[in-house]
């Protein structure tokens, strides 16, 4: 028996003050709501109505029933169109998880505009330097960098980033500009990253890749530091384009090496599922698609 279809039937009856009205109302037989109201009384243990050849009337447990019975009715039914609601429009708490820095530059000013577009959305900004998981973290849209193993996220491309390698030009001038990967290996090297203990930098050329041994002077887990000593002549650093967009544009620091880069990283938004996705998710993917231009070269 499905327990919330028998309570409709039963306050449908109460109602009506009949089985039959009450099965006309709801598009079943009589037989069909009588069998519900039997089936409700017997595992209740109770007598919910008194059946006459003229009416039906509640009996005292069927109108304590019957009061209690609207209210999770009310309470359900309130629910279901909460949960329309966020189908439609944006409603809610919006969690979105970004790298840190990208996130500062890139996605706060989208998460302000979005939030004064949708007034009735409360949001969240995770910035952090890890891959989260989006489901056991809470959260309902990530941008990512690069490419994503193989999961049930759905991603969508959003742009592209380029790795660069860079050096302030007076250190370029002191020491020379490195012409091929392999001039790597006599300069002074900056390196940044996850990939910090990475003793080697990898390059292409013609579709094929090419490795160069490096030793770092000095290593950094932020692009800050590392751009910054790069900027003060200390050698060369290899970061992400718009982690060093603004020294390039300031003259502080030079692109080496860029016929050899690698093919561009993904720029992307995942998040766990297409399916019934919420409104608010799909806002979010939208304004990030009419307003960003994330390709970063």
């Amino acid at each position: 028996m499905d327990r919330i279809e028998a309570m409709q039937t039963f306050v449908t009856v109460a109602d009506l003050q009949g089985f039959a009205p009450a099965a006309r109302k709801l598009g079943l037989s009589p037989p069909a709501v009588t069998r519900l109201i039997a089936s409700l009384e017997e595992r209740l243990g109770t007598r919910l109505l008194q059946r006459t050849t003229r009416k039906v009337a509640l009996t005292d447990a069927g109108a304590r029933y019957l009061e209690r019975a609207r209210r999770i009715l009310a309470d359900i039914e309130e629910a279901e169109l909460a949960a329309e609601s966020e189908r439609t429009r944006p409603t809610g708490r919006l969690v979105v998880s970004a790298p840190v820095g990208f996130g500062r530059l890139h996605v706060s000013p989208v998460m302000s505009v979005y939030l004064k577009r949708y007034p009735e959305v409360t949001g969240e900004l995770r910035l952090e330097d890890r891959m989260v998981n989006l489901v056991e973290d809470g959260v309902d849209v990530a941008v990512r960098i690069g490419q994503l193993p193989d999961s049930s996220l759905v991603a969508r491309q959003v742009g592209e980033m380029r790795r660069i390698v860079v050096a302030s030009p007076a250190y370029l001038k002191a020491r020379g500009e490195p012409k091929t990967p392999e001039a790597v290996s006599a300069h002074q090297i900056i390196q940044f990253g996850g990939s910090a203990l990475t003793a080697e930098w990898r390059f292409a050329k013609d579709g094929e890749e090419r490795r160069v041994a490096i030793a770092p002077r000095f290593t950094s887990n932020v692009a800050d530091a590392a751009i910054q000593y790069a900027m003060e002549g200390g050698g060369l650093t290899r970061v992400l384009a718009y982690q060093a967009a603004d020294a390039i544009r300031r003259g502080r620091l030079k692109i080496v090496l860029e016929r050899f880069e690698q093919p561009a990283l993904p720029v992307q938004i995942v998040y766990p599922t297409s399916r019934l996705l919420s409104a608010k998710v799909r806002a979010f993917v939208d304004l990030v698609v009419e307003t960003t231009d994330w390709k970063f070269g």
